[in-house]
């Protein structure tokens, strides 16, 4: 069975509040905890994006539980920094801290000024990082030339063993091209079907036995109307689809795009529904695609109402 985790969503709960979350969820049974790493909220009722390395520190200091990060190297993270990041938690908590490493969207990386690039260029950028960030981890010293610059690069300050490097992917194509170097795999929930298709591709691009973690995004509450309105509110734009998610800039275009976006579409992104019971068995399922841990986030603002259900009903607490 796989590892149930639980999500800490930076964009929507200041970084004290959601450390107090972090605690909360290994106390219900949670085996593992993931965050995600903004500078912006995907929208301005949202209203937070807490820096996430430092928060990591503070969260695993009170836990005893994994933890893990998504985030983007090679923008607002010379990969160096962010490998010096990754070492120092590593160093202090050995063997409970992994990194996924994503192309990014331009809500969090464009403001830095930098040409903002498309996929393709991206997925290049993101190679080059990975194979410094992967050297440097090792205690080599990096001399690279090319998207990214680091000149005589060391870490000196380095863990017994280094954190998995896992890539982040949402389609086949990409999970595929991630499966020859990237040491595992994070990618999003949703229909079973589709997660199978993007594991499978991963194994086929070389990623046969490397771990594999999955994101999933539901809407529980008590009531299956204030289920859907939380959907709506607070991660409409999502189900937009195709590119567009990583392209737009301010959180108020993103609210915009939420407009366009009904109980007949949220669906795309957010598994809606007040009964535990269909959660559970949307977890069953994923885990028997052979995934070793699932990250459950829950986009309604009542966490802690999720978190008593969860103990509940979908990690085996009982009353």
């Amino acid at each position: 069975m796989a590892r149930i985790g639980y999500h800490a969503s930076h964009e929507q709960y200041d970084p004290r509040t959601l450390c107090d979350l972090a605690r909360r969820a290994e106390a219900a049974g949670f085996g593992a905890i993931k965050c995600s790493d903004h500078i912006q909220p995907w929208s301005p009722r949202q209203g937070h994006s807490g820096h996430a390395w430092t928060w990591l520190g503070a969260a695993m200091a009170t836990t005893t539980v994994p933890f893990g990060n998504i985030a983007a190297p090679g923008y607002r993270y010379h990969p160096a920094v962010m490998a010096q990041a990754a070492a120092t938690l590593a160093q202090m908590f050995p063997g409970r801290f992994w990194v996924a490493l994503g192309t990014g969207e331009a809500l969090n990386e464009a403001m830095t000024g930098m040409v903002w690039p498309d996929k393709p260029e991206r997925n290049a950028r993101l190679r080059e990082c990975f194979d410094v960030m992967h050297a440097l981890l090792r205690g080599e010293t990096v001399t690279h030339r090319g998207r990214v610059t680091a000149i005589e690069a060391r870490l000196w300050s380095l863990p017994d063993a280094p954190p998995p490097l896992f890539g982040a992917a949402a389609t086949e194509d990409t999970a595929r091209w991630l499966g020859g170097w990237a040491e595992g795999l994070l990618t999003l929930g949703g229909d079973p079907a589709n997660v199978a298709r993007v594991i499978a591709a991963f194994r086929e691009g070389g990623g046969e036995g490397k771990p594999v973690h999955v994101q999933h995004t539901i809407s529980w509450a008590e009531t299956e109307d204030r289920a859907m309105a939380d959907a709506l509110d607070q991660w409409a734009p999502v189900a937009i689809g195709g590119e567009i998610n990583w392209d737009i800039r301010r959180p108020s275009d993103f609210d915009l795009l939420g407009r366009f976006v009904g109980p007949e579409h949220i669906g795309r992104s957010v598994r809606v529904s007040a009964d535990p019971g269909l959660h559970r068995a949307d977890l069953q399922a994923i885990a028997d695609l052979g995934v070793d841990t699932i990250f459950v986030h829950n986009v309604g603002r009542d966490q802690q109402a999720f978190i008593d259900m969860a103990a509940r009903e979908l990690l085996g607490r009982g009353d």
